[in-house]
Formats: structure tokens, C-alpha cells, sequence
């Protein structure tokens, strides 16, 4: 079968930040990333998605975008990000890019200019609206980070809209300059080698054309997010959003085996209307279906035969475990389950994300006030809604910097002991367990390329098959702490997350949050 190197790869999530300092100011930068690339290499993965490097003021860490087309003087220079894809590409590593096309910084020129008159040339790139008769904003739109979504500007009396912060502009995605504009800064990035993107809040991009009134949420919970009080019909998923998808598509497809990654909060059957209807959208939709579900065999068993049975002909899977802006895997389900989860991730048909220091087990750290840095944090304190504990730093080694920066980091250190020298030595450790999983992935075609079969929730055990021409597994997780009976046709355990190996027939014990791949002996196959 032959198979795009976005189908056959995994894809490891890099927070630039928190991933390696090379000149002490506690701040990762590209010339890190470079130096760590030999240990992705060991990792086994195939492709590094980097949040964004571009310019900005940081008012939310690089999504509040002042220059589409550079590099933010604190993660380096384009000679270090031109060095980082030849290093990349010599390694055989894919590279992936942040784009963040919903807004723009308020600093970016285009707003600057926009905000400077009512017949400015690129007034109309942003979202501008007269007041409401009372003065008050044009409608009840809110903002994702909390409060309105409107601000007003009292140089040129009106208000303009913004998902997130004030200093976060929305673009006017109706307008063909912006499109054009956008699409320029792909081809950019795309002539300077990059392999792909990851669209930033993909179904956000386009707005009712009415401004109409968001309904009120029946299911708002008084304590949550500001934002959830409302349901966001007229400010997210549009029909004219998947024009965009495509628009963007086709410009990836200018160049060859590129690839395009659309974030996506969605449930199951809106998200996979963004494949496209010829599947000209996005080549890898987001499906975070398992960081938003309990976690229990029952939930997980359902969701991954809903998601198979709602990809489109010839659309193909992903799934995602952890990333910048939700808590961290171990955090969630604790280190034992942590390990069935990894078997769940690499075992799943399509393709895995990983976001890094999940691979060593890493846990969110609890941020004091007095150092929270996320604006969504600030904005509405006390909400649990702040995403500083998942973006630490990684841990390299035992040193006093671990191995991050030889400064204070940007944000404080966990109390894990562990890290991921001590891992690399340890052929029980977490680190060792995922290179055993894309190791295995690697050469087996019922992981890379086989359909799913037989998808059954038992009590906490959650099991499934994989099947291609040639090769069959069996593959058991119990999502509990008590040992449970199983049953499985003849055949040999090939991996277990508590190192164990043997041949199986019939009814035998699977180990509290145990996972374990079984490849069904050839004379018990179909």
C-alpha cells in the first residue's frame, strides 16, 4: 500500500519555549530544537510540529502574530530557522509550522494601518462595527479568554472583534486581499523548505456575515468558562469556513507532499466535514476525542468506532493524546494509565500526535499566582482554565537546569525525579515504552496500514484488532487497577506495558493498567 509519509509518521509537538535554551535566557529557541533533533531521531518519530516562531509581542505567546513572514528575535534568527530544516531533512525529520491565520497581533502593520481611519486600505481586513444605539458593542459576541469579544477603538468610534485577546484582531477572512495576503505567507514558508502546517483554531475563521446574536447555552455550568455561556453558532463552524479550508489546501498543493493539520474542537460528525468534500480540506483534521472523554473503556470503544464509521471515503484518522492547551496525560490518568494510554495512541489506525515530554511521563506543575504567565489565566483567575502547567519546560536530565537552560526558566521546574537521560538507561521506563511502540508500529503493516476490527469495551478492558493481508494483533488495555481475565485466540504477546512476553491461547490475566499487542498465531487467523 502506498502511503503519504503523513500517514505512515508520527508527529511530535514542540512548545519552542520550554523545549531547549541555548543562551541561558530561560527561553527555548530554534538553535535548541537543532540540537535536540538527534534524540527525536532515537524516539522514532518522523515529523516536528513547532508552535509559533514569529515574530510577536507575546501577549499570548506567539499566537498574536506581527509578522507572517520572520522570526521572533527571542527563538533566534532565519538563518537559525533555515538551518534548522536542512538539519531536519538531513535526519529525514519533517518539519511543521504554526500558522495562525484567525487574527493577527494588534502590532502587525495590516492593523495599524486598519485602526488608523475609516478609509484606511486595510480597514476592512478586520472585523469593524458601528456601536449599538446605546453605544454598547454591536452584538453579544464573547471572547474565548473571557469578557466581550468586542473592544472599542474611540479614535475612529467603532468597535472591532476579537476571539481572544483585545490584542488579537480578528482577520476578515471575506475579504479576497486578505486570502491573497495569507496565502503569500504560506508560499514563504513553504520555498523555505517547510513541510506543512497545523492551522491554528481552523473552524473559527469566518463570522455571520449578520452579526447576529449568539443563542444562550442550556447547558452552561455558572463557574465555567465565561464563554461557554453562549453557544458560538454565528463565530464558529460557518458553511463558508470549509471555502477557506480549501483555499488553503490548494495552495499546499502548489508543492509537492506537503501536508495540512486543521485544529478542531469539535464533536465527531462536524469534525470530519473538514477532510472536504473531495477531501480538498484539511489532509489531518484534528480528532481530540481523547482528550476531552472519560476516561473508561466504554467511551473510548465508542468513540473510536463513531470516528471510523464517520471518516469519508478515503479519509484517514489521527489521534491525539495531549497538546499546549490541555492538561498533560499523566496528569489526567496518572502514570500507570499513562503507559496503557501510550499503547492506545501508537496502537489506533492513522496518525499519532505527540506532544513532547509525554514520551518521559511528564506531569502538569502547578503554577503559584504570583507566576502565572497565560492570559487566559489572568483573564479570569481561579478558573482552572490556565494552560502554564502543561507548557514547563522539558526534562532533559538531573542537573539543576535539567539540562534546559543554563538560566531561570521562563516557567518553574516539576518535582518529577525523573527525566529523560535516567529513562534512556532504564529499559522499564516510559521512554523506553514508547520507542518500543513506534518501533514496533515501524515494521508492522497491520499498525501502519490495517483496518480496525472487533472494537469491544469489557468492564475497565478496552480491546480491538488490526488486520492487513498478512498480519493480525490483538490488542487488550485495562483502563482499571484490578487484574481482569481475558480471552484471546493462540498467539504470542509482542509488547506489554509491564515488559512481560508469552504465548497466549484462550482465557488468561491481564495485569492492573496492563496493555498488551498479541500477534495472532497465522493458523488462528481468517
Amino acid at each position: 500500500m502506498e502511503m503519504a509519509w503523513w500517514q505512515r509518521g508520527i508527529v511530535y509537538q514542540v512548545y519552542p519555549r520550554s523545549f531547549q535554551d541555548t543562551n541561558g535566557d530561560g527561553v527555548g529557541d530554534l538553535r535548541g530544537i537543532a540540537e535536540r533533533l538527534d534524540y527525536l531521531v532515537s524516539l522514532g518519530v518522523d515529523a516536528v510540529w513547532l508552535s509559533p516562531i514569529y515574530p510577536s509581542p507575546m501577549a499570548d505567546f506567539g499566537y498574536d502574530v506581527a509578522d507572517y513572514c520572520g522570526i521572533d528575535p527571542i527563538f533566534g534568527t532565519m538563518a537559525d530557522f533555515d538551518a534548522l530544516v536542512a538539519r531536519a531533512h538531513g535526519l529525514g525529520l519533517k518539519l511543521i509550522l504554526d500558522f495562525v491565520p484567525n487574527h493577527t497581533s494588534d502590532q502587525h502593520p495590516w492593523f495599524l494601518d486598519s485602526s488608523a481611519s475609516r478609509t484606511s486600505p486595510h480597514r476592512d481586513w478586520y472585523l469593524w462595527r458601528d456601536p449599538a444605539p446605546d453605544g454598547g458593542p454591536p452584538n453579544n459576541w464573547l471572547s474565548n479568554f473571557g469578557g466581550l469579544g468586542w473592544t472599542l477603538d474611540e479614535r475612529t468610534g467603532q468597535y472591532y472583534y476579537h476571539s481572544f485577546l483585545p490584542q488579537q484582531p480578528d482577520l476578515n477572512w471575506r475579504n479576497p486581499a486578505v486570502r491573497a495576503a495569507m496565502a503569500d505567507a504560506l508560499r514563504f514558508w513553504l520555498n523555505r523548505g517547510v513541510d506543512g502546517f497545523r492551522v491554528d483554531v481552523m473552524w473559527m475563521m469566518i463570522k455571520d456575515d449578520q452579526f447576529r446574536d449568539n443563542p444562550p447555552n442550556p447547558d452552561y455550568t455558572p463557574g465555567g468558562s465565561s464563554h461557554d455561556r453562549l453557544i458560538p453558532l454565528y463565530t464558529a463552524d460557518r458553511p463558508e469556513v470549509h471555502d477557506v479550508v480549501a483555499g488553503l489546501r490548494r495552495v499546499l498543493d502548489e508543492y509537492p507532499d506537503r501536508v495540512m493539520i486543521g485544529e478542531l474542537y469539535l464533536p465527531i460528525d462536524r469534525l470530519v466535514t473538514y477532510y472536504g468534500p473531495n477531501l480538498d480540506g484539511a489532509q489531518l483534521p484534528f480528532n481530540f476525542q481523547l482528550l476531552l472523554s472519560a476516561w473508561n473503556a466504554a467511551t473510548i470503544a465508542a468513540i473510536i468506532e463513531t470516528y471510523e464509521a464517520a471518516l469519508p471515503a478515503g479519509g484517514w484518522p489521527n489521534w491525539v493524546l495531549g497538546n499546549h492547551d490541555r492538561p498533560r496525560i499523566a496528569s489526567r490518568i496518572g502514570a500507570a494509565q499513562a503507559r496503557v494510554a501510550a499503547m492506545l495512541l501508537l496502537t489506533l489506525r492513522g496518525t499519532p500526535t505527540i506532544f513532547y515530554g509525554e514520551e518521559i511521563g511528564m506531569e502538569d506543575v502547578p503554577i503559584p499566582p504570583a507566576e502565572v504567565q497565560d492570559p487566559a489565566e489572568k483573564r479570569e483567575p481561579g478558573r482552572g482554565l490556565g494552560r502554564d502547567p502543561e507548557r514547563t519546560p522539558m526534562l532533559w536530565d538531573g542537573s539543576s537546569g535539567h539540562g534546559f537552560s543554563t538560566g531561570t526558566p521562563w516557567l518553574r521546574f516539576g518535582a518529577q525525579a525523573t527525566d529523560a537521560a535516567r529513562q534512556a538507561a532504564d529499559p522499564t521506563s516510559m521512554l523506553a515504552l514508547y520507542r518500543e511502540l513506534i518501533a514496533l508500529r515501524r515494521g508492522s503493516p497491520a499498525l501502519l496500514h490495517g483496518r480496525v476490527a472487533h472494537v469491544v469495551a469489557d468492564g475497565d478492558v478496552l480491546s480491538y484488532e488490526r488486520h492487513s493481508d498478512t498480519q493480525r494483533l490483538a490488542i487488550f488495555l485495562n483502563l482499571g487497577e484490578t487484574p481482569r481475565s481475558i480471552y484471546t485466540s493462540a498467539g504470542k504477546i509482542i509488547l506489554s506495558t509491564q515488559g512481560r512476553g508469552e504465548t497466549l491461547a484462550g482465557e488468561t490475566t491481564l495485569g492492573g493498567s496492563e496493555a498488551i499487542v498479541v500477534e495472532i498465531r497465522a493458523s488462528d487467523q481468517p
